[in-house]
């Protein structure tokens, strides 16, 4: 018999991430490398200890190989409970058949036995792809105080980046009374987080009765959100102050690693009162070797460095020879920056070789037409031979 817990997390880790090309062709998006030492799952995992939440069901369903391994049994984010813990739930095959996650709610609806074994009194909903630091439970405090059946983390965007997500508009009380999936015109800047608290009775409800319509998306945002609303469900919106990065594209998952170097850092990584758990091979400390010049960079362990390297984030494991330069740039875990090779402007995968003189990514300076600039990719376990030239925004998923 299972201990009542209460409140359940929910992690939607399934993504494919299409968005970000050859870093997710092998691997769920929630696993991409990321700040030196990290993997994007790091973050709500981490949360969700920080906020005394100990059960999590972590729903994968594309490329799960590395993220399964990586989350392993949930102890390094003291998730390895006998009651409770860190459980990975992949689609399974039932008397009916098998059944891929056909949308939010539907891979919710799929795991509902394994939320009905906690019976808690409240879920939460997250996604496996954002990079921010959130105490979960004053959500779900507010959840509790306002007598709510959904409440929704809400962020303050510009009227811009409002047509692209999730919109909501509040009465005085914070009370939502109308939600717009990317309106052409938006009533309010109060944008979804894609963090939801849920009364799990609720819930439970609602999720039923789309499964049973077997119409829409079987969605949150387009279905269960907006049918909870017609019903004069009680919703809430919790602002969220702090760091929040979406980093569903290159640019940004770029722009989020180089967010780290910047002298007034909006994400404190060093915070001891909000620890960023993560799983870590033991390695030898970086080896700096004598003709290595180093600027404004985050380096990490088993890194051996004898090259130039500025404004960038290095990963563990990673080789930059002699006379090798790597500027404004991520190389991820065991890749091989070789003698006379340049890297700028550009994410580097891991377990890659750039050989002698490869030339990856340019400055901004550099292009003429501004249009034609931007970040340079290689995918993972890629080769780029000697003297190639990967140009600005050229993503290369296989050696060359």
């Amino acid at each position: 018999m299972f201990t009542k817990k209460k409140c359940v997390a929910m992690l939607l880790a399934g993504g494919q991430g299409s968005r970000l090309y050859a870093l997710t062709r092998d691997m769920a998006k929630p696993a991409v490398p990321y700040g030196g030492k990290y993997r994007l799952i790091d973050f709500p995992l981490s949360n969700c200890t920080n906020s005394g939440i100990d059960t999590v069901g972590v729903l994968t369903q594309y490329q799960p190989l590395v993220l399964n391994e990586y989350i392993g049994n949930g102890q390094p984010w003291d998730l390895d409970k006998l009651n409770g813990g860190v459980h990975v739930l992949p689609p399974y095959q039932t008397s009916i058949g098998a059944s891929w996650y056909e949308g939010t709610a539907n891979a919710i609806y799929q795991n509902m036995s394994f939320i009905e074994r906690y019976n808690p009194e409240y879920v939460i909903v997250l996604g496996g792809d954002h990079i921010y630091k959130m105490d979960y439970s004053k959500m779900v405090d507010f959840h509790v105080q306002n007598n709510a059946d959904l409440t929704i983390a809400v962020l303050d965007v510009s009227y811009d980046e409002a047509t692209r997500l999730g919109i909501m508009t509040c009465n005085e009380d914070m009370q939502i009374i109308d939600f717009e999936e990317k309106p052409k015109q938006p009533k309010s800047t109060l944008a979804s987080m894609g963090i939801y608290v849920f009364s799990w009775e609720k819930l439970k409800k609602y999720l039923i009765e789309n499964e049973n319509a077997n119409t829409g998306s079987k969605d949150f945002g387009k279905d269960i959100i907006p049918s909870m609303l017609q019903n004069n469900e009680r919703l809430f919106a919790y602002s969220f102050e702090g760091y929040w990065k979406d980093v569903g594209t290159l640019d940004s998952l770029w722009e989020a690693n180089m967010d780290l170097l910047s002298p007034n850092s909006p994400l404190d990584l060093y915070d001891l009162k909000w620890k960023i758990y993560s799983r870590n091979s033991n390695m030898p400390p970086q080896y700096i070797g004598s003709n290595a010049n180093i600027e404004n960079s985050m380096i990490s362990e088993g890194s051996n460095i004898d090259g130039t390297v500025d404004f960038s984030v290095v990963f563990s494991g990673v080789t930059i020879e002699e006379g090798a330069s790597v500027k404004y740039s991520i190389v991820m875990p065991g890749s091989v920056i070789k003698k006379g090779a340049i890297v700028e402007y550009a994410i580097v995968g891991e377990e890659c070789v750039i050989e002698n003189n490869a030339h990856i990514g340019r400055s901004p300076e550099t292009i003429e037409n501004k249009d034609d600039w931007g970040i340079a990719v290689v995918g993972h376990n890629v080769t780029i031979s000697e003297s190639k030239e990967v140009k600005p925004k050229q993503i290369i998923a296989d050696s060359i």
